[in-house]
């Protein structure tokens, strides 16, 4: 029987994906075989299991760093935002369908049935399991239909650890106010408390950890010290995605209102001789860049709408006239293009929309995803990387005739006649080092970065930080056998 423990956050964004995986890391080195699980997720930010499902990209680091290959089962419902009050679910890894707020929220029954199939499943014959929640138990208005937070630890009968983040301030309100919100039987699932983010001397906060305690009669776990390199690991949410000041290769990213799959900028942000700007709307494309990268998008023509409505399509011309570079990746790919035509409404009406005219190809989207992972060959180098496909739709054109990527022995990818505008579909391009400093060495910079390797090495530093700062050994007491 596996013992199971739900770190559940006092508000959102606390911490608790960076907090699992540590945990994790730090109980598979003491021996234990780990599992992460989230029932809900919402995120763009998706990653490719082996089977060739979707999840949250938050699981499958978690599952990195439980030294286990993702599944599905890890992360059995995901919500990838389309528009302001719409997702596209995908129910154990793969599409369901398009839904607004309120018709997701109408079907719980739904997705409780799936969601606690998976993590049966996902219990058997392991040592621990770690479930994270979403968002904050808090939202009291959402409880009926819950399956993120205390609905599951309900259904499963699981205790919780609530997580607080003091860097925001009002943490005791927030840890003392979630006990006052909840229902008498929700709150006694509550089995202690830990404070992340906390910077400076922490014995500053000893007064505040004993009113918490009284206030509350739930035991303190710890408090964990700000994580400096929290930002290296993959962002759950595009509103964590960061400039990052460096050297003096300038990457220029318009921040688009459904950008997905943002982990592609992770590697190149590592990088000291990188300077990642992200633009916001109502700035201009910066006119010293190299390289203006176009990322996924959940909604490719809507964002190509926005893109136009920023006027970034002129600043974007002017940037390859002054022999600028630029790589559109997924759905930047398919703007590129001369034109997107959406026959069946995929992604809302059935449109066809002119695209931003810098690669001679043409897209259609097309209901059915392409998810895969697979492996791929930078042809100027021959330089390998293990990335992945996370798409709707099928590009073909004149550009084409010029790939740039082979693909399990398939040219892919598209690029101008003078080489400095590409696109492809494949996600994961700049892990690979090889390719990351072939990439780098053409914009006239230097690759300084082993990124898996250092992404292995911020997981275990994780995990230490763990350690030291929370009370493992008590949270494994909490944790109930299912």
């Amino acid at each position: 029987m596996a013992r199971v423990i739900m770190i559940q956050g006092a508000g959102s964004n606390v911490g608790k994906s960076m907090i699992v995986a540590g945990c994790l890391r730090a109980l598979r080195n003491r021996g234990l075989d780990v599992r992460p699980f989230k029932p809900q997720n919402m995120s763009n930010n998706a990653a490719v299991t082996p089977e060739g499902g979707e999840i949250g990209r938050a699981q499958f680091v978690q599952a990195r760093a439980a030294g286990v290959p993702a599944h599905t089962d890890m992360n059995p419902v995901l919500l990838k935002p389309e528009s302001e009050t719409g997702a596209q679910i995908i129910l154990q890894g793969k599409r369901l369908d398009s839904r607004d707020a309120r018709a997701y929220a109408s079907s719980r029954d739904q997705f409780m049935a799936p969601v606690l199939e998976s993590f049966r499943r996902l219990c058997d014959g392991v040592d621990v399991v770690i479930v994270e929640g979403a968002g904050s138990p808090a939202e009291i208005n959402l409880r009926a239909r819950d399956i993120a937070n205390m609905g599951f630890a309900e259904a499963t009968n699981t205790p919780v650890v609530l997580l607080g983040d003091i860097d925001r301030g009002g943490v005791i309100a927030q840890v003392v106010g979630t006990q006052a919100v909840l229902s008498p039987a929700d709150a006694a699932r509550i089995k202690g408390f830990a404070i992340n983010k906390f910077r400076g001397d922490i014995s500053l906060f000893e007064e505040g950890v004993t009113a918490i305690e009284t206030r509350t009669g739930w035991p303190c776990l710890g408090v964990l010290p700000w994580f400096d390199n929290a930002w290296r690991l993959p962002a759950e949410d595009m509103l964590d995605i960061a400039s990052r000041p460096g050297g003096p290769v300038k990457v220029a990213v318009p921040h688009l209102p459904r950008m997905a799959n943002f982990d592609d900028l992770d590697p190149l942000s590592a990088e000291p001789d990188v300077t990642l700007e992200i633009i916001p709307q109502g700035r201009p494309l910066p006119g010293d860049a190299q390289l203006v990268l176009i990322p996924g998008s959940k909604s490719t023509i809507a964002d190509l709408a926005i893109f136009r409505a920023q006027g970034w399509h002129i600043d974007l011309e002017a940037h390859v006239r002054r022999g600028g570079h630029v790589l559109g990746l997924c759905g930047g790919y398919q703007m590129l293009g001369r034109d997107i035509t959406d026959p069946e409404g995929v992604e809302g009406a059935r449109n066809k929309v002119n695209g931003l005219g810098l690669l001679d190809v043409s897209t259609v989207m097309h209901p059915q995803k392409h998810l895969t992972q697979t492996t791929a060959t930078y042809k100027p180098t021959g330089a390998r990387v293990n990335g992945y496909e996370i798409h709707l739709g099928r590009t073909a054109g004149p550009d084409c005739a010029r790939p740039w990527l082979d693909i399990d022995g398939a040219p892919h990818g598209a690029a101008s006649a003078d080489g400095r505008v590409r696109g492809c579909y494949l996600h994961g391009l700049f892990t690979s080092d090889a390719l990351r400093k072939a990439y780098l060495t053409d914009l006239g910079g230097i690759s300084s970065v082993a990124y898996e390797a250092e992404l292995d090495q911020v997981l275990d530093d994780v995990a230490e930080h763990v350690e030291t700062h929370l009370d493992l050994n008590l949270l494994l007491d909490i944790a109930a056998k299912v």
